[in-house]
Order: structure tokens, then sequence, then C-alpha cells
């Protein structure tokens, strides 16, 4: 039998999508069933040479225990009859002991070792995928219901494979017990079958029922992942708030659902169990009575009737079906959810090289993105000339970040085209697209070990001098020198503030900078000398090319070579910051308490700022 604890699912699954009409769901229900289908085949593929072996030594345990009650018969009869050749009967029983006990270790080992293995394959191909289908298409799925599918779910359906390799084994013993039964006395056999079409009704409905419940247990437990990563994503929100409380009753508000789901799973299983365990010895107890009745008669042998009480409880042997059945539903619920996974289109590419001459030329033809079924962008032709420094500017939500995003192809639009060099970025070779362009976000997250790895964390891995020089130009050195160990401080030992943070991830994408330079909001923790030193740099020291710059100060506007102005998704205006100036409408889009000093490049507190600095 499988764990006790049934891994998480999606909150879509199995109820159908709002608004769905039953066909639908159960048209989707059945592609997920198929899909679902087909990848445990894979995984079982990709094992093949271990899960032979466990259906060949499942299937030789089986045969020693269908052989071991014939053989105890036999021994048993020759014993009573004092003819002494009982000896290598004996002999006999305790190599099939033997045999069995050795089958069972090697399955329990192979059955480990696949399931760790087939677990690790789903795991890796759903990860994957994951990254392949690009942030804006993974969105669809919140980050706790991720973590379940790529955790719970693969374990669960890992076992899969080995489950159904040891399925002809738990087929083989019932079968083989009623055949055995049979050979020894066919009125045995008939009392048996009076009871077996109770069997099949009783495995059907567990079939049926178990299905359901696990998929609902597992949609529940999605739904809470989800609530548990929210809350703690926004942990400091929450303790500063003072709604702890709440937060732990809207997390844990579906808990009650589960347990319901939770309880009506194992009374269903345990129900299957309690009337298998009824079943079972009555059937036992007609088998015997009627070999008694057979025995009196001397039709049969005290060995045979021995036997006969043996081959009748294999026969009737539902708990290792209902164990085996129990853990292909599982495992296959678990399957369809890392299906779900995979069936997200990953994002297609070429293998059209960049020009090698190429000046960051970006151009976005009649461009129009829709999120949530209202238009962000709409029909935005917009040209940055190679080497240039542009800012986007405008007010909150009018599409600044979805324009960085479709710069890099973060995202595709909806129609329209975007080009770098003359080359649309649908048919761009994505190795050389990731090399030339290059990102630094609001909140950057990093990675590696310790604060120099995660610097040079990118398509390619830079020199440590290479590390040291993008540090100093995202103003980071200083900092990153007066930690413990410095650049080999591990990132757990160095508790960073916002600014630091966005430093470190400024200097990540100096180190790889290519032609192509997206900066969405990357300075606004920044402190104003600070974002002028660090822009000075940008100039100076990163290698040249084109700039991209989502600014929401006037002073980053005011040092970009040209301003792109959105209005409401569209381009209202582009030129340079100080021509733009002087229209009430963009002095209006920057923050209150910009003074005329935006004009030259300073913000309202830039002047005491560098006065405290100085």
């Amino acid at each position: 039998m499988a764990s006790t604890h049934p891994a998480a699912a999606p909150a879509t699954t199995p109820d159908a999508a709002p608004g769905a009409t039953p066909d639908a769901s159960s048209g989707a229900g059945r592609r997920d069933d198929a899909t679902a289908g087909r990848l445990l085949a894979r995984a079982a593929r990709l094992n093949a040479a271990r899960t032979v072996a466990i259906c060949l030594f499942s299937t030789a345990s089986a045969a020693a225990t269908l052989a071991l009650p014939a053989v105890l018969g036999r021994t048993l009869d020759l014993a009573l009859g004092d003819s002494g050749k009982y000896g290598p009967w004996l002999a006999l029983c305790a190599a099939l002991i033997v045999a069995d006990v050795l089958s069972d270790a090697l399955v329990a080992l192979l059955t480990g070792t696949t399931n760790a293995r087939c677990a690790a394959w789903l795991r890796g191909r759903g990860l994957a995928h994951l990254l392949a289908v690009g942030p804006h298409r993974a969105s669809a799925f919140t980050p706790g219901d991720l973590v379940t599918r790529l955790t719970g779910n693969a374990t669960e359906g890992g076992a899969a494979p080995a489950t159904a390799a040891t399925g002809l084994a738990s087929l083989l013993t019932p079968v083989g017990g009623l055949a055995a039964l049979a050979l020894i006395d066919p009125w045995l056999a008939a009392v048996f079958l009076a009871g077996v079409p109770l069997l099949v009704l009783l495995l059907r409905s567990f079939t049926h029922s178990s299905s359901d419940s696990v998929a609902r247990y597992q949609s529940i437990q999605g739904d809470i992942a989800a609530g548990l990563m929210e809350a703690l994503g926004g942990a400091r929100t929450v303790a500063a708030a003072g709604t702890e409380a709440r937060e732990r009753a809207r997390v844990l508000a579906p808990l009650p659902e589960l347990g319901v789901q939770g309880r009506r799973m194992w009374q269903v299983y345990g129900r299957a169990v309690v009337q298998g365990g009824i079943l079972v010895p009555l059937l036992q107890t007609a088998v015997l009575a009627a070999g008694g009745t057979r025995l009196a008669a001397g039709d049969v042998t005290v060995g045979e009737l021995l036997a006969a009480t043996r081959y009748a409880a294999l026969a009737a042997g539902i708990g290792a079906v209902v164990g085996q059945l129990n853990s292909l539903v599982r495992s296959r619920s678990a399957a369809r959810r890392t299906g779900e996974l995979l069936a997200v289109p990953a994002v297609p590419y070429g293998t059209r090289p960049l020009p090698l001459d190429g000046a960051g030329r970006l151009e976005l033809r009649g461009v129009s993105v829709t999120r949530g079924g209202g238009p962000v962008l709409s029909g935005v032709d917009l040209t940055v000339p190679g080497g240039t420094t542009m800012a986007v500017v405008g007010r909150s939500g009018a599409g600044k970040t979805v324009l960085a995003e479709l710069a890099g192809r973060l995202a595709d639009p909806d129609s329209g085209q975007v080009l770098l060099d003359g080359v649309p970025l649908t048919e761009a070779d994505p190795e050389d697209l990731r090399r030339e362009v290059g990102y630094a976000f609001e909140r950057p997250e990093l990675f590696g070990r310790t604060v120099g790895e995660s610097i040079a964390f990118g398509p390619y891995e830079p020199s440590a001098r290479e590390v040291e020089a993008a540090a100093r130009a995202a103003s980071a050195d200083t900092f990153v020198r007066r930690l413990p160990s410095g650049y080999a401080t591990a990132l757990a030992d160095a508790p960073l503030s916002g600014g630091e943070l966005q430093r470190l991830g400024l200097a990540r994408a100096f180190a790889h900078a290519g032609r192509l330079l997206v900066l969405d909001d990357a300075t606004s923790s920044l402190d104003s000398v600070t974002e002028r030193d660090v822009g000075r740099a940008l100039t100076y020291d990163v290698r040249s090319g084109t700039r991209l710059l989502i600014a929401h100060r006037a002073s980053s506007a005011a040092r970009a070579d040209l301003v792109a102005w959105l209005e409401n998704g569209r381009i209202r205006a582009v030129g340079p910051h100080e021509v733009l100036w002087e229209l009430p409408d963009y002095r209006a889009v920057f923050a209150e308490g910009t003074d005329a000093n935006a004009r030259n490049g300073e913000d309202g507190g830039s002047a005491a700022e560098a006065g405290a600095r100085r």
C-alpha cells in the first residue's frame, strides 16, 4: 500500500472550470487521463530493465507462494503415511520459502530505486517544461500548486511503473490459487466461485469511489499549499497589519472540507478492507466445511485439504488487489497533475542567429497585448536605435513592464512583431537571445551559494575579475567587500537591504551585458546619488549597447537619450526628456514632489542626499 498522505492536486481538478459544460469537462478529463497514461508509460520505458526485473521477481515470489501449499500438503501426506520419503519434499518446502523471501527482498530493493528514478524523471521533466513555457504562461499556476506538482505529485506518480509491474503477481496469486483449488477438487472450486461476484462488486465500488475522493482530496491540498505560499510571501505585511489570525483562518479555511474528503477516502478504503475481511474468512470457512465433507468421503487427503484451505485464502486475496488498486489510483491522479503542467505549450524558438555586427536596434511593430481580458498595450510602434538609451515612462498600469517583457521575449505579443537587429524574436536562436539580451529587475532573485556566484549566474560564467568590475559598476563592490568573506560570503550569511539586493541584481546584469540591456525599474530602491553613479557607470564602464529603462523617476528619464511616453497602453510621444518636460501632462507622470531640478537629472532629494554623502 502506498503512502497514507496523497499528494496535492490543482483546484481545477477534477471539477470543471467555471462556465464549462459537462461534455467539455469530461472531454478535458479524458485528455488528461490519456496524457497521464502516456507520461507513466514513458517513465516505465526509461526504467524498462528495473520494471521488467520487478515483474519477474514478483512473479517468482507469487509462483513460490502458489507452489508452497501443494508441496506442504504432499509432505504432510507422506509424513502421515509413515513412508519416510518426505525428506526431499521437506527440503523443497524450505527452498520455496527461501526463494519467496529473497524474491520479496529484491522486489523491495528494485521498487525503491525505480520509484526514486521515476519520481526524479517526472520532477525534472516538469521543472524543465515549466522553465520552457516562460514566466507569463507559468503564472497560470500558483507557486504553492507548482510545489505540490513537482514534489509530492512527482513522488506519487513515480510509484506507478513499479506498482503496475507487481500487478501481474497480484493477479497471478488469486487466479493461480483458484486454479490450484480446482485441480485439488472441482467441488471446492465451485464453492469458492459462488462468492466471486461479491468480490468483483467490491473491487468495482472501491475503484470508482476511491478515484473520486483522492482527486478531491488532492485538489483541496493544492488550495491550502497555494494559500500558505501567499501568506509566507507576504509575512512582513501580515505581521505589520496584525492580521495573523485572519490569514491563518484564510489559509486553513479549506481544512474542514479536506477532513471530509480525507475521511471519505479512508472510509472507502476501510470499508473495502472490512468487507474483504468478512468475505474472505466466510469463503475460507465455506471451502473448509466442504473440504471436511470431501475428506470424510475419502475424496481428498489431509494434505490436500490443508492445501485447499491455503489456496482458498490466496484466491480471495482481496487485500493485495485493493492495495494495488489504491496505489495505482493515487499514482494516476498524481501523474495527471504533472501532465496538466506539461500540457501548457512551451515557447517555440527559431534557429536564426542574430547578426554579429548588430548594434542592438529594437523595433516593436503594431504590438498589442491583452491581459486579464483587457488591453495592456494597443498597436504600439516603437523603435529604439542601436546604441541609445531609451527610458519608458508612464503612469501605473500604462504597460511599461509588459513592454519590457516583450523586448527580450519574456512574453510574446498577442499581435504584432518584436525585432532585434532586424530579426523577429520568434525566429531568433534562444542561446543568442539570452546572451545578447540582459535584464535587471526591481526585485531580483539571487541564485548560487555565494555572493560572487549570484553575480556570475547567467548564460555564461564571467571571470572573477569581470564579476568584481560589474559589482563596482553597480556600486556594490564596497559593501560586498565588507561582508565576512567578501565575494565568497554565503548568501544565507549576507543580510541585504532592498538597495543592496538591487545593486547585486544590477551587477549580475552588467556582468552579462549584451547588445540590449533592459532595466525594469531596477534602481527604484537606490538613493538618487547611487542611482546617478550607476547611470554613469552604465555609460562608461559596462559594455556599450542599447539600454531600455523602465523609469519612475524624472532623474532617470533625464539621463536617457530618448524617452518613450506610454499612456493607456499606447505611445503618446517619443523625444528627449527636456523637450517633453515642457508638457504639463508629462510632468504630471512623475511622483509628486519632483521639482524643476528634474529637468537637469536630479529629483527633489538629490541635493540633500549628495550633501549628506559629501
